[in-house]
């Protein structure tokens, strides 16, 4: 994991702990699985999907009634991510303010890195 010993690597807010908890009593699940995955218009997305069990190389965030679980191919883009939830009168959802993201697309469902030191670019 790629973490600072003593700090979470993520913060929840008391709404999206208030969601992350009405969900998982809902769907009786262990916690709600956060990760990333290639597209979008930016070139990344979030993922969540409840859970029954985290996974061995899980990071696990347990706050209140709430748990999130970092899947670890996402662990070093999300840390310092505050995961929030806000209702609105057109739309509710989470909300990631992540201190890591370069660019993201007009729509904000998509995010970018910058590229990892020594890693290659595509011509």
């Amino acid at each position: 994991m790629f973490s600072i010993p003593g700090k979470s690597p993520v913060t929840i807010t008391p709404a999206a702990e208030r969601q992350i908890a009405r969900l998982m009593a809902g769907k009786s699940a262990h916690g709600l699985r956060i990760g990333l995955k290639k597209g979008g218009c930016a070139g990344m997305e979030y993922t969540m999907e409840l859970a029954q069990s985290p996974d061995p190389a899980d990071e696990v965030v347990e706050q209140g009634e709430a748990r999130v679980m970092i899947a670890p191919t996402a662990q070093m883009f999300l840390f310092g991510t505050e995961i929030d939830y806000e209702t609105g009168l057109l739309e509710s959802g989470f909300r990631f303010r992540n201190p890591n993201v370069t660019e993201a697309c007009g729509c904000g469902e998509s995010v970018r890195f910058e590229p990892l030191e020594g890693a290659r670019t595509a011509p």
